[in-house]
């Protein structure tokens, strides 16, 4: 499907939305209110459908503007990003890269994935959409975002699913820990102790249990929680151990924190990037694609 439509339509669009008027858009715009229309119009027919509900005292979005508002949002932003960036070269150009990220990439690994791109693209800003799997494949699929770091594969023809790493489960404890002291442990030596996990909504959740399940094992949890930061808040306070991905520990040395290895069986969960299929990136987007696969490779 061919849809026709001009920046300043979109611009019409988002400015009645935001300005909750059409007479305050249409000064912000400087249109006349009946071009505004005008434009507001030649959307909804390039779309096929009305996007705003229009009564003597207010507007409102239907259900297919609230579907298509986030997306506006980011084709105005990307525009207008590209047009300041024309004034710039070679590395130093701007642009924004605005990706869904699930939480747990992107509370400790993303961040230094970031600060080394920035060393080398300091004018590239980032909008990060930190959501579960789910809302994530829905934001990668409705075009709120250029491209998704998520768990799972894809049964939507309209998207795709590259395998970028391994991500184990491992343990996470205070270093004052019993279990601290092994280099490794099994699933049976958390029995004993207090065990943080995740609720069983979580996608985390879902696949940690169905690999147990095969091997007879089951959890037996004391605090169960809804994301995985509050699991590792709770550790450190020393209320109990946590199951987590290896990629939600923290990088590198810790002051109170350990992670150690889980065996028998050891489980994981492949990490990829979801895009639209046959989508195109922006420069910005595809150059940080690029160092994140560089640097998920070497890990």
């Amino acid at each position: 499907m061919n849809i026709n439509c001009e920046i300043l339509d979109l611009r019409a669009f988002l400015g009645v939305v935001e300005l909750v008027s059409f007479h305050r858009a249409a000064e912000a715009l400087n249109l006349s209110q009946p071009a505004l229309s005008r434009r507001i119009q030649k959307l909804e027919m390039a779309i096929g459908a009305p996007l705003l509900e229009r009564t003597t005292r207010q507007v409102s979005l239907t259900a297919l503007g609230t579907e298509l508002l986030p997306l506006v949002r980011r084709m105005l932003e990307e525009f207008d990003g590209s047009l300041f960036a024309v004034r710039d070269v070679g590395v130093n150009r701007g642009g924004l890269v605005t990706i869904a990220c699930l939480p747990t990439a992107a509370f400790y690994f993303l961040p230094t994935v970031i600060r080394q791109f920035n060393e080398e693209h300091p004018n590239i800003r980032f909008r990060i959409l930190d959501l579960p799997a789910t809302d994530g494949l829905q934001a990668v699929a409705r075009g709120e975002v250029e491209f998704g770091i998520n768990i799972m594969g894809t049964s939507d023809p309209d998207l795709t699913f590259e395998r970028l790493v391994e991500d184990p489960f491992v343990l996470a404890a205070r270093k004052d820990h019993p279990l601290a002291e092994k280099a490794e442990v099994g699933w049976a030596d958390l029995e004993p102790y207090h065990l943080i996990t995740v609720h069983r909504s979580s996608a985390n959740r879902t696949l940690l249990d169905a690999a147990l399940a095969k091997s007879s094992i089951k959890l037996r949890w004391f605090y169960e929680v809804t994301h995985l930061s509050t699991s590792l808040g709770l550790v450190e306070a020393g209320l109990g151990i946590s199951v987590l991905p290896q990629m939600a520990t923290p990088q590198g040395e810790h002051p109170f924190l350990i992670s150690r290895p889980i065996r028998n069986p050891a489980i994981s969960r492949t990490i990829g990037v979801v895009r639209r299929r046959g989508g195109t990136l922006s420069p910005a987007a595809e150059r940080f694609l690029n160092m994140l696969i560089g640097t998920w490779s070497e890990r």
